[in-house]
């Protein structure tokens, strides 16, 4: 049996935001808390941790070591990522795991490795995604003097293999040629490559609405990426199941409301 918890059903509740020497002002939602680790809904816009030193931005780290102080030393990384097991990318929403102990970040990180963490994002897309479930299985490395990932891997660097299925849940805003102009896709990454499920979209011709980077010239007025990371199913410890949920957060929904009513 799987425990679903819900982000409108959340066990630990929010942590309003302190003043503190951060000023940090963003209030992270907690979907789940326990002895082991903590289960938050990423907003939007907001860094996991540093990727330069002299950033100065405030992360979900920040507010995680003003939280919980104990995961100072967790992690393969603990100066720069903390009890962070995986990540998502700043403009990407959704569930994200943090350990609370070395032990439990251990086993989170060996679940990962072994593809025993189910991952679900919410994506929207242009155009309509035919056939109406696939997996996009391309290598994925890094363009040569770019933050930029690419699936034309022959120039290179850094490639690794990078599987991702998906599932169109609904076709969006039928257009005068009688096609759709959106679909919103379920997406399960199979890997964790940075970009994973962005750059595989784009590279079978259905990018990401709102994505700087892989979006090509399409334009959104969105503000963001429409990439949530909806749910995450697990087992925690021995004999239990838990799955963690994450309700599209409110920019999302009235924009899917605007497509719906052809605002878009």
């Amino acid at each position: 049996m799987v425990e679903r918890l819900h982000d409108t059903q959340k066990v630990g509740g929010s942590i309003p935001p302190r003043r503190t020497r951060i000023l940090f002002s963003v209030n992270i939602q907690i979907i789940y808390e326990d002895k082991n680790f903590v289960a938050v809904n990423k907003p939007a816009g907001l860094l996991v941790h540093r990727v330069q030193s002299k950033t100065k931005e405030a992360t979900l780290v920040d507010w995680l070591l003003e939280h919980y102080p104990q995961i100072k030393s967790v992690g393969d990384d603990c100066q720069i990522r903390p009890g962070i097991v995986h990540r998502l990318d700043k403009g990407t929403s959704g569930v994200l795991l943090v350990a609370k102990n070395q032990e439990y970040f251990d086993y989170l990180k060996k679940l990962f490795q072994r593809h025993e963490i189910e991952k679900i994002y919410l994506a929207l897309v242009w155009g309509k995604v035919v056939p109406k479930e696939g997996i996009v299985d391309k290598p994925i490395g890094l363009k040569p003097g770019s933050v930029k990932r690419t699936v034309f891997i022959n120039k290179a660097k850094m490639v690794k293999s990078a599987i991702t299925k998906y599932k169109v849940k609904e076709y969006l805003l039928a257009s005068k040629a009688g096609l759709p102009n959106y679909s919103l896709l379920e997406v399960a990454p199979k890997t964790g490559r940075t970009h994973q499920i962005r750059i595989h979209l784009a590279s079978i011709g259905h990018p990401v609405v709102g994505d700087p980077l892989y979006g090509g010239k399409r334009a959104s007025d969105l503000g963001r990426l429409f990439l949530h990371a909806y749910s995450l199913e697990f087992t925690p410890e021995q004999g239990k199941k838990i799955k963690l949920v994450a309700d599209l957060p409110s920019d999302l929904t009235d924009y899917l409301y605007s497509v719906k009513l052809g605002l878009r």
